[in-house]
């Protein structure tokens, strides 16, 4: 039972410290949906997620006004495309995206997820025509968002898909080099992907889940910082209790969030995603809180540790506010959605390296990266193949969302808008990967992988 205290603490976070939930996103099965006409097969998806959806952001907004909570995004998630066409009878999924990007249009959301497919193991017909789309979908669409999981700790690494993701990245960056390639801000791709993310640009409807579900994302940075500012000084045992007891309550406001979102449509309650997802505003970032903790700017020597001990505390007091936690719960580390990682990049202390060192202990991998325009398609696979190397041996999620920008050096700015930022492009170690990359096959999977 609430009290006038906690009442007060949390209207004080939320007109002070910037918390908001972050997404209600409503996962849609399309499994329904399959048929052999293309054409009708995108009728079919438009119409059930224009049906299913219809009511989703008028009662986002509406309790968004009844309890002054900020719910910054409402989106959709679908099953990958890869699986629900498969059926199609055609060489191409753009047509499938274009529906998705009219429904989602139709309906109100900010985007929607699931323009999918999992290759982990390898490949099917429609996983092969869903990654040749890739590019042109992105760049013809406006809110459709794009993953692709191609590791995992049981199956290993698909290098084969490693090496045609970074030419599949490049094409979709030469496809939008007037809009500072901004398809591959939409494109992300995973190493042990969880099937009820909220967050995009990775969230798709798994196969597991249900009919519906309604997937809560939350955020908060400026809060915890806030919060540490009273323990300065303290030991990380203090430091650790703080963080646990803002990030209970956090998520109890998203755990509200949910329950009523889930009550008025009708929809079942899948998940609250724990993750502290920052934005580009000022006060409202993941860097603020490790500098909070006695950093001198976030990359400097410490900064692994401080977000190791962020990262568990956000989830132990998470998991205490909320039976039901999923997604990717943590703390997010996009270099141009979060103001601190942006300034600590332009002063020299954050590079490409020292973020690949961070994403071993937060909640993904290396987001939201700009360089420069020249990066070959095998360093961009190269760096996947890392990435992924270190969810499979780790048993832990890690993703790639990486920008090479036409026409941008190391030193440039690029500016994607809204809660997607700007950026400084950071240099690329440019040593070459290729006979690496060209390989080809598959990774095995590590011994931990047998745990039957």
């Amino acid at each position: 039972m609430l009290n006038m205290q906690d009442i007060l603490e949390t209207n004080r976070m939320i007109e002070e410290n910037k918390l908001d939930v972050r997404t209600i996103t409503m996962g849609i099965s399309l499994r329904d949906c399959a048929h052999p006409d293309v054409k009708t097969f995108c009728a079919n998806i438009y119409d059930k997620i224009t049906r299913t959806a219809e009511k989703l952001v008028a009662i986002g907004e509406d309790i968004e006004a009844e309890y002054g909570i900020p719910i910054i995004n409402k989106r959709i998630s679908v099953t990958p495309i890869a699986i629900a066409a498969e059926s199609c009878k055609t060489d191409t999924f753009v047509p499938v995206a274009e529906a998705m990007d009219a429904a989602a249009k139709a309906v109100g959301v900010n985007f929607i997820g699931g323009f999918t497919a999992l290759v982990q193991k390898g490949y099917t017909q429609g996983d092969r025509i869903l990654l040749s789309s890739i590019p042109e979908a992105l760049a013809t669409t406006e809110r459709v968002c794009s993953s692709v999981n191609l590791a995992s700790t049981k199956t290993g690494i698909n290098m084969d898909c490693v090496r045609e993701m970074g030419e599949v990245i490049k094409k979709a960056a030469a496809l939008t080099a007037d809009r500072d390639a901004l398809a591959c801000a939409k494109l992300v791709v995973f190493a042990n992907v969880p099937e009820d993310n909220p967050f995009m640009a990775g969230a798709f409807h798994g196969v597991g889940e249900a009919e519906n579900t309604i997937n809560v994302g939350v955020s908060g940075p400026g809060v915890v910082k806030r919060a540490l500012e009273d323990v300065k000084g303290q030991d990380f045992g203090a430091v650790a209790e703080t963080i646990k007891k803002t990030a209970f309550k956090i998520t109890r406001v998203g755990q509200l969030v949910a329950q009523e979102a889930s009550r008025r449509l009708g929809v079942p309650f899948g998940i609250i995603d724990l993750s502290l997802a920052p934005t580009p505003a000022v006060g409202d970032s993941v860097a603020y809180i490790l500098e909070e903790m006695g950093l001198e700017s976030c990359g400097a020597p410490g900064t692994t540790a401080a977000l190791a001990l962020l990262n568990d505390a956000v989830k132990k007091g998470g998991l205490m506010a909320s039976s039901f936690v999923g997604g990717l719960s943590g703390a997010f580390i996009p270099v141009s959605e979060d103001a601190g990682m942006i300034a600590a990049v332009e002063c020299g202390s954050l590079t490409l390296e020292k973020l690949e060192a961070m994403t071993c202990v937060c909640s993904v991998g290396l987001d939201m990266i700009a360089v420069p325009g020249d990066t070959s398609a095998a360093t961009l696979s190269a760096i996947i193949a890392d990435e992924a190397a270190i969810g499979m041996i780790n048993n832990k999620t890690t993703a790639v969302r990486i920008i090479p920008v036409p026409g941008k050096k190391v030193g440039d700015q690029v500016n994607f808008g809204g809660l997607l930022g700007h950026s400084p492009i950071l240099a690329v170690n440019p040593f070459k990967p290729d006979a690496f990359i060209a390989r080809g096959g598959r990774i095995p999977a590590p011994v931990r992988s047998l745990t039957n």
